[in-house]
C-alpha cells in the first residue's frame, strides 16, 4: 500500500523538509518537479500550496499533507486533524492574521472599517471575523502584494505576518488581530479510518513530534556521591525524574536527566557547586513521552 502525503510548498517547505529529515525521512524536491522523493517506499509524496492542501486532502486525492489551520478554516474542509505542529516559516510560533491600516489612516478599530474595502488572501477569514465584529466592508481576493494596496487600493488589509517586519516595512498598522494559526498534521477521514494508513500517520507524526520536542534540549550526565546525591537532584529540571544508577564505586552515583539548553549555563556551576563531578552534556535528536 500507499501512502499518499501531501509536502507544502511555498514558505513551509524548506521547513517541513528539514523537520522530516531531522525524524528520519529524507525528502529531496527539484526546482521543476512536484513530487518531491522520499526515501520511504510507503510514502508518495506531493508538492503542493498549503492554501490548496485541505481541499484534496478533504476530497481524496491526498490520504494527509500539512498545512495551516488558517487554511483549513479558509477552505471550510472537512478533515481530520492528527496532530498541532507548531512550525512555521522562521519561528515556533503560531502566525497571525492581523487586521491592519495605513500608519497615517484615521481608522483605529475594526468598526470603522464599515462599507470599507479590505485586501486579504484570506477571504473567508476576513468575512467571518467581520461579522463577528458586525461590520459589512467590502472583502476584496488579493492575488499577492497585499501589503502595498493601501491606501489607493484598500482602505485596510488583512495579512498573516510571523515577525510584523513586512508591515512595518510597508508602514502598517495593525488594529486587530483576526487568528492565529499553526500547522496541522491533517488526514482525510476514510483514510485515517483504514488501519494500515492510520498506522502509517501516527508513525510519522509520533517523529515529527519527537525531533520537535528535542529542540532546545540536551542531556546531562554527572557523577555524585552519595552524601551529595539529594543536593543534587534538587537542582535539577527534568522531564520526569533524572535517572540514577550505582557506579562500581557503591558510594558514587551515575545521574542522567534532559534539561533546556537555556539553563546550562546557570545549573552547571551549581551542581559543580554541590557536588557533582564528571559532567557531560550531550546532544539529543528526539524525546517520545
Amino acid at each position: 500500500m500507499l501512502l499518499k502525503l501531501g509536502i507544502p510548498a511555498g514558505s513551509l517547505q524548506q521547513a517541513t523538509i528539514e523537520l522530516f529529515k531531522r525524524s528520519g525521512y529524507n525528502i529531496s524536491l527539484t526546482s521543476r518537479s512536484y513530487v518531491p522523493a522520499i526515501d520511504d517506499s510507503e510514502i508518495e509524496c506531493l508538492s503542493l500550496r498549503a492554501q490548496e492542501m485541505a481541499r484534496y486532502v478533504a476530497n481524496g486525492d491526498l490520504d494527509a499533507g500539512l498545512t495551516g489551520r488558517d487554511w483549513i478554516m479558509e477552505t471550510s474542509s472537512d478533515v481530520h486533524e492528527v496532530a498541532e505542529l507548531s512550525f512555521s516559516k522562521v519561528s515556533r510560533r503560531p502566525v497571525r492574521w492581523v487586521l491592519c491600516v495605513p500608519e497615517d489612516s484615521p481608522i483605529t478599530n475594526v468598526k470603522q472599517l464599515e462599507g470599507k474595502r479590505i485586501a486579504t488572501e484570506g477571504v473567508n477569514i476576513t468575512k467571518n471575523f467581520l461579522k463577528q465584529n458586525g461590520v459589512n466592508a467590502n472583502v476584496e481576493f488579493s492575488w499577492g502584494a497585499t501589503e502595498v494596496k493601501p491606501p489607493k487600493l484598500a482602505d485596510a488589509i488583512v495579512e498573516v505576518t510571523e515577525t510584523g517586519s513586512s508591515l512595518r516595512a510597508n508602514k502598517l498598522r495593525i488594529i486587530a488581530e483576526v487568528m492565529q494559526s499553526t500547522t496541522r498534521f491533517i488526514a482525510n477521514h476514510k483514510s485515517y479510518a483504514d488501519a494500515w494508513k492510520r498506522n502509517k500517520i501516527d508513525d510519522i507524526v509520533l517523529m515529527l513530534k519527537a525531533t520537535m520536542a528535542a529542540e532546545g534540549k540536551v542531556g546531562l550526565m554527572l557523577n555524585v556521591e552519595r552524601a551529595q546525591l539529594d543536593n543534587v537532584i534538587k537542582l535539577l529540571p527534568s522531564l520526569q525524574k533524572p535517572t540514577v544508577s550505582h557506579l562500581s564505586d557503591e558510594n558514587w552515583f551515575a545521574v542522567q536527566t534532559i534539561i533546556d539548553e537555556s539553563v546550562l549555563r546557570s545549573l552547571i556551576p551549581g551542581l559543580k557547586a554541590a557536588g557533582a563531578s564528571g559532567i557531560v552534556e550531550f546532544p539529543i535528536s528526539k524525546v517520545i513521552e
